[in-house]
């Protein structure tokens, strides 16, 4: 007797737990951390199903950031995860806006990557003048190729030499008071005082004698 109860006992439990409908269980609707999206804000959406990933939710990528569109798209955490179209350049963890994409830079933001490379942020309107193309404008400046950076000649040329100017390359000097001379690629700062001094040009003082005569005529200047 005691037998017969216990086994109606266990069939009554099952169809106890039958009875409960299958979205009502208690795993069904439960999302894996590791897989899915625990929070959602700016840049997400969350009524979107993301099949691969099988969780609700899904990231807006910006276009800059991708190589088959430059649309903002949302993209699945799986194709993210293995770079599917994904721009090698850009941070897609970081929100620009209202979407995810910023092209990585150095801590201090003046150099960007471009294609693969770390190259300098252009002050505004420096490549421009020495005839560099422009591949994006950014907050902090201009930037170009890694192949097409300007060189200290290029610079010297507009009396520009390739120092950080706040968070971009470029400053400019007085071509009146200096004089910008290239070896190689490391720039020299000359300071005129009066003298022209230019390639191939032969007045300023090339001895000691000639020397202190310029000093003492640039003295005599000022104290006249």
């Amino acid at each position: 007797m005691k037998k017969i109860f216990l086994i109606s006992l266990i069939f009554v439990g099952s169809n106890a737990f039958a009875a409960v409908p299958w979205w009502q269980h208690p795993t069904i609707c439960r999302l894996n951390p590791a897989n899915c999206y625990t929070t959602m804000g700016t840049g997400y959406d969350s009524g979107i199903w993301d099949a691969n990933a099988n969780c609700w939710g899904m990231k807006l990528i910006c276009g800059d950031a991708l190589t088959n569109t430059n649309n903002d798209t949302l993209v699945g955490r799986t194709e993210i995860a293995r770079g599917t179209n994904i721009n090698s350049d850009y941070d897609t963890d970081i929100l620009n806006g209202d979407c995810f994409g910023v092209r990585k830079s150095t801590t201090d933001g003046t150099r960007v990557s471009v294609n693969g490379h770390m190259v300098r942020v252009w002050c505004n309107d420096v490549l421009e003048l020495v005839n560099k193309p422009v591949v994006e404008t950014i907050e902090s400046g201009q930037v170009t190729y890694d192949n097409t950076q300007p060189s200290c000649a290029d610079l010297a040329s507009e009396n520009y030499v390739a120092i950080a100017n706040g968070k971009c390359f470029g400053k400019y000097y007085d071509s009146g008071r200096y004089y910008v001379q290239c070896n190689g690629e490391i720039p020299t700062l000359i300071v005129l005082n009066g003298a022209n001094y230019e390639t191939g040009n032969t007045s300023y003082p090339i001895t000691q004698s000639d020397a202190d005569a310029l000093f003492n005529q640039m003295y005599e200047r000022v104290h006249q």
